[in-house]
This record gives C-alpha cells, sequence and structure tokens, in this order.
C-alpha cells in the first residue's frame, strides 16, 4: 500500500460569528477508487486476526502474573 494514498484532506467550515453556528466537516481521501463495505470488513478482520498472536501471550502473562501474586501472598501468609 502506498502511503501516499492514505492523506487525509481535512477541512473545518465555521460559519459566521453572527448567530450561525453550524460546522461542517469535510474528509477526501487522496485515493481514487473506493473501498466497498465487504472488502474493508475483509481487511478489518485481516488486522484483528494479525494481533491474536500478542493477545494470547499477554493473557497468559496476566495470567501467570496474578498466580504469581496469589501464590506469594498464601507463602506470605503461612
Amino acid at each position: 500500500m502506498n502511503e501516499d494514498e492514505y492523506n487525509l484532506d481535512i477541512q473545518q467550515n465555521v460559519g459566521d460569528v453572527g448567530g450561525d453556528f453550524t460546522k461542517s466537516i469535510t474528509i477526501e481521501s487522496g485515493a481514487e477508487e473506493r473501498v466497498g463495505d465487504i472488502e474493508a470488513g475483509v481487511e478489518a478482520i485481516h488486522t484483528i486476526f494479525q494481533y491474536i498472536p500478542e493477545l494470547i501471550f499477554v493473557s497468559i502473562y496476566g495470567l501467570l502474573m496474578y498466580a504469581a501474586v496469589l501464590l506469594i501472598t498464601k507463602t506470605i501468609k503461612k
């Protein structure tokens, strides 16, 4: 993926200060093609699956630290 394809042009226009405080925000991407809903969903699922190994590692690490705290607490109370 080319980095230039995802540069966003964000503009914010606020109406005149005389009492009309309407706001419009326009977001335009530099890419020529639009991504469909299905393609965006598949890309989101692919991105989520990339983080599964890290989530498993952090979960196991957290459980081990919790078990260590319980063991230390039990040892101190004896």
